[in-house]
């Protein structure tokens, strides 16, 4: 049975590469009894010196605790690491932070259930040296009753959010802020190049122009994304297909490699369809 007191007091966790140990240490300072196993051992002698528990064999993680918490490599591994003991997990609960896609959420979650395993889904929206801090926050996905049992004892990872009964949907909502945070550095990157290419202050043009922009542009970009092709008035779509244009033709005559001008020309594409679409 799942107790309260046992949420709060033992958890497993699967997988000590960088995420998995920063998850197992942000629950040992918050006083929770942690027992961790990896696949290549010898990594957690930094954990067991704090009070965690190292065992040999997956069977052995599960046994110590009713809620066990896997942060492997990939869909694969998880499958791979759970298949010869998955009738363990029986009446238990396995939080799956490992990333992927949603459909293999989806199927894992129907493959769980075929063995009587209580499973959330989950992402984790941090690095390895933010877990447990103030901004971190995991994105959960599953029964709503389960989670409202697991949360508080997950609580020190980060802000634990509920994101909808649909197993696959932290990883959709994963993936999707992945996908701007990768947009991002992908402008970034090439601005820099550019600067570089053209003999600017590169340092200069980080601390005193491009951060500041982004941070007074961002809000503005996340309240008006839209899933339409269309672009609000206000932002002139002409004008801005024109801006990047000479963003394009600037970044060519520097030599920056045209593959790294994608999101340009995808931003100009849609621009494109406004104009034409408002003529």
């Amino acid at each position: 049975m799942f107790r309260m007191s046992e949420q709060h007091e033992r958890i497993s966790i699967l997988g000590l590469g960088a995420m998995g140990r920063a998850l197992a240490g942000a629950l040992l300072a918050a006083g929770r009894e942690v027992t961790v196993w990896n696949r290549t051992p010898g990594k957690a002698g930094d954990l067991v010196a704090r009070g965690a528990r190292e065992v040999s064999s997956v069977e052995g993680a599960i046994d110590a605790s009713d809620l066990t918490v896997a942060c492997l490599l990939d869909d694969a591994s998880v499958r791979e690491t759970l298949a010869p003991v998955v009738q363990k997990l029986a009446d238990r609960t396995l939080v799956n932070l490992t990333s992927g896609s949603v459909r293999q959420a989806r199927e894992l979650d129907r493959w769980l259930k075929e063995y009587g395993v209580r499973f959330l889904a989950g992402g984790i929206m941090a690095v390895p040296p933010t877990v447990g801090t103030e901004g971190a926050f995991i994105l959960y996905s599953g029964a709503r009753d389960l989670f409202d049992r697991v949360a508080p004892a997950l609580s020190p990872l980060g802000r634990p959010h509920w994101v909808g009964e649909d197993p696959g949907f932290a990883a959709l909502y994963d993936m999707a802020a992945l996908s701007g945070m990768y947009g991002i550095g992908a402008g970034v990157d090439h601005a820099v190049r550019m600067l570089h290419a053209e003999g600017g202050d590169v340092e200069t043009f980080k601390r005193e122009v491009l951060r500041p922009w982004l941070e007074q542009m961002l809000p503005i970009f996340v309240a008006g994304a839209d899933v339409s092709d269309t672009v609000p008035d206000e932002y002139n779509p002409e004008m801005q297909a024109v801006g990047l244009e000479n963003i394009l033709a600037a970044s060519g005559e520097a030599g920056v490699p045209a593959d790294l001008a994608g999101h340009l020309r995808a931003s100009l594409w849609r621009m494109r369809r406004a104009v034409a679409t408002a003529g």
